[in-house]
């Protein structure tokens, strides 16, 4: 058995079942990577639309109004954490 068919192997092995049913008819580790990439970050439109959508709720988010302290701190680190990320 070759390198890669080794390395497949050991790759669909650590998968879910939703996640194996992307990748199954792959024949190279680095269609796998690139199928499981775009299905867990998107494609990079998507990321950089994303952060921008972030950062646009992180300015706005004095407005937030009516909201307890803990409610505010809750969003707040939920925002700060998809910055992050």
């Amino acid at each position: 058995m070759s390198k890669i068919y080794r390395v497949l192997n050991i790759l669909f092995c650590d998968l879910d079942s939703n996640e194996f049913n992307y990748v199954f008819a792959c024949d190279t580790c680095k269609e796998v990577w690139d199928i499981l990439e775009t299905a867990h970050e998107g494609t990079s439109q998507v990321r950089e639309f994303k952060i921008s959508l972030y950062v646009h709720q992180y300015e706005l988010f004095e407005m937030l109004h009516g909201k307890s302290i803990k409610d505010k701190y809750m969003s707040f680190t939920k925002m700060i954490n998809n910055l992050t990320s």
